[in-house]
């Protein structure tokens, strides 16, 4: 599509120092580097903006922003967008179009469009020796898509901290723990007229606000009781919530009151309160609710979760019955989805599996909000398409929801450009590799690179989770 071109400004980018061992990426001169600015507007009103740096490397870097206001962002922060451009990376990327902030139904295009609108109307990015996508949570989703059908356009991807298992299974396990709060936690939790919190099917904003606030003091108020102790922690095993959320480090495997602990104040403090927030820019994208659990066997579904062993001691130390709580989450999940809204969020925002250019993920240990759970089950529909070779998954010791560094994005943008100039990922992905890249980027401290094998995802339909 055409685009109108904005305006172009000088901008002065910091120096650092060092550059990731044997990268082909220019390294930094040691003085202020300069950088230009522009910004534009494609024909469905979409903004975007490009910053090139004097020294352009020959690599074009196209970034999906995550959620939250549709503002044009080139980069997931300002000390990463330096240290690309010092090292001569030109960067841009765009705000997406669209009244939703849940924008998978116009990001991809958006994304492609402002690639051909910026290479038509900056003249030192017009032939560049190399274009890669990324992009970090919903971007994160957004850019396995672009690495879906980049075929010639993109050379390849880095998808970080990403909802990379798609809208619809990212949907079903939140509203799976939602729901269970309402039915554990929630006084008259039975299904009583009157005395459910709301989950899905929201007017407004303000109404999806207002039930995640409700639903996170009702985690709140079990902390008091040994019985709501062990509830949390079903619904924490059902919404694939890491036990650890504060703390320089996570507890200890078997302290399962200190797991539960951390558990119930991430779905407090960030879980809770964000993706009930969103739920109704979701639903408004879509075109109705697709959320569904009618014929849900939650017993088959709870077999899939790590913390099995957590929630069985918990509930025995309670004095609770797990297999009781387990059938009435079964007997009572009746909620049905739009079946358009379903059809369309399968269209927009749920990767196929299939890559046309190689793609490489990045994810904390202990996300709260995109668990890495999600990372297993992309690689399993990878795998499932035959592009197994085209993936590689990397992680970083640490909690907390994209708390990368640019030396962790140096590294693993070191590893892509390596399969990319060798045809082979090597050793580039491990995680000695990676520390070591990491360690000579000169960019401060950094979360540790890792070996790490996600947990199964929790909540994925169609795995013999339905009610006989």
């Amino acid at each position: 599509m055409t685009a109108l071109l904005g305006c172009c400004t000088a901008l002065a980018v910091t120096a650092g120092c060092g550059t990731p061992k044997g990268s082909d990426s220019a390294a930094p001169t040691g003085h202020a580097a300069r950088a230009e600015h522009y910004t534009g507007e494609l024909a469905d009103g979409a903004k975007w903006v490009a910053d090139v740096p004097q020294d352009f490397n020959g690599t074009l870097m196209l970034f999906s922003h995550g959620y939250g206001p549709l503002r044009a962002r080139s980069a997931p922060d300002p000390k990463t967008r330096e240290a690309f451009l010092k090292r001569g990376y030109a960067l841009i990327g765009s705000s997406y179009s669209g009244s939703s902030r849940w924008a998978l139904n116009v990001a991809v295009k958006d994304q492609f469009d402002t690639l051909g609108a910026v290479r038509k109307r900056v003249a030192a990015v017009r032939e560049p020796k190399r274009t890669l996508a990324w992009g970090e949570s919903m971007g994160g989703l957004i850019n396995s898509l672009v690495a879906q059908h980049g075929r010639g356009r993109v050379d390849g991807a880095l998808s970080a901290c990403g909802i990379v298992a798609g809208g619809l299974d990212f949907n079903e396990y939140q509203t799976d723990g939602d729901y269970a709060i309402n039915q554990l936690l929630v006084s008259g939790g039975s299904g009583s007229s009157g005395k459910q919190i709301k989950v899905s099917g929201f007017s407004s904003d303000a109404e999806a606000a207002a039930s995640g606030k409700a639903l996170a003091a009702a985690v709140q108020g079990a902390q008091s009781t040994a019985q709501g102790r062990a509830r949390t922690a079903l619904v924490a095993a059902l919404r694939n919530q890491p036990n650890w959320f504060s703390g320089r480090q996570p507890p200890m495997a078997h302290d399962f009151e200190a797991g539960e602990k951390r558990q119930a104040e991430g779905l407090v403090k960030m879980s809770l309160p964000f993706t009930l927030g969103a739920r109704y820019q979701v639903e408004k994208a879509q075109g109705g609710p697709v959320y569904s659990n009618a014929g849900v066997n939650y017993a088959q579904l709870l077999r899939h979760s790590r913390d099995v062993p957590q929630v069985r001691a918990l509930y025995k130390k309670a004095g609770l019955d797990l297999d009781k709580d387990l059938a009435k989450l079964t007997r009572n999940a009746h909620t049905e989805a739009d079946p358009d809204a379903v059809r369309h969020m399968e269209r927009t925002a749920v990767p196929s599996g299939h890559l046309a250019v190689p793609n490489l993920t990045l994810h904390t240990t202990d996300d709260p909000l995109n668990p890495a759970p999600q990372e297993s089950e992309y690689a399993r529909r990878v795998r499932g398409a035959g592009d197994g070779s085209m993936l590689r998954q990397t992680y970083v010791h640490a909690t907390g929801h994209c708390t990368f560094k640019p030396a962790n994005w140096l590294a693993v943008l070191h590893a892509l450009e390596h399969r990319l100039d060798t045809g082979s990922w090597g050793a580039a992905t491990e995680p000695q590799k990676l520390n070591e890249v990491a360690g000579e980027a000169g960019e401060g401290s950094y979360p540790s690179f890792l070996r790490y094998t996600a947990p199964e995802l929790v909540g994925v339909r169609g795995r013999n989770t339905r009610a006989h």
